[in-house]
């Protein structure tokens, strides 16, 4: 029996997959065994994974449908990445903030995203606009200008992986 086997003895403990395996892991398997194409899945993991970034909170999931559909991927990959990315999407507004202001040539501005966060219940949509319309611009253009980059290296860094995980599952 070889390591990658899984047990079939009663007396063994059940374990059960942790949750990256049972959210990610198990579901990108289970499109290589219904014939999608390794390629195609690293194509997916890195379109997602760039949707799930740009640093607007709220539309990621609406720009992971429509970019699916228009690319014909499948959407609970791109979904389930949304979901995960979240936080990391939160994380880096700031770090998007700002790389755009320095791309523009632009004094740091006193932007924090709790700020904004609060912000956003209390004003009304131009005042805020107003306030932090900046900020997105600044945050927009360094994920606009990142994006190619990571999408390459998050699609060549799964596809050799994908294939031999397809060559595996066919075996």
């Amino acid at each position: 029996m070889n390591a990658t086997s899984v047990t079939t003895d009663p007396a063994a403990p059940a374990t059960r997959p942790g949750f990256w395996q049972r959210r990610f892991v198990q579901p990108v398997l289970n499109q290589l065994t219904q014939g999608v194409t390794p390629d195609r899945i690293a194509a997916t993991l890195a379109v997602g994974t760039v949707c799930s970034l740009l640093p607007f909170l709220g539309f990621t999931t609406l720009l992971n449908l429509g970019v699916g559909l228009a690319l014909r991927m499948n959407q609970p990959i791109l979904q389930a990445l949304n979901q995960l990315l979240g936080p990391l999407q939160l994380a880096l507004i700031l770090g998007y903030v700002r790389a755009g202001e320095w791309l523009w040539g632009h004094a740091g501005g006193g932007f924090t995203v709790g700020d904004m966060i609060r912000q956003f219940g209390e004003l009304s949509l131009l005042e805020f606009l107003q306030q932090f319309g900046w900020a997105g611009i600044h945050a927009f253009t360094a994920w606009a200008i990142t994006s190619p980059v990571l999408a390459v290296m998050i699609y060549f860094t799964f596809r050799p992986l994908l294939r031999r995980a397809a060559a595996r599952l066919s075996a």
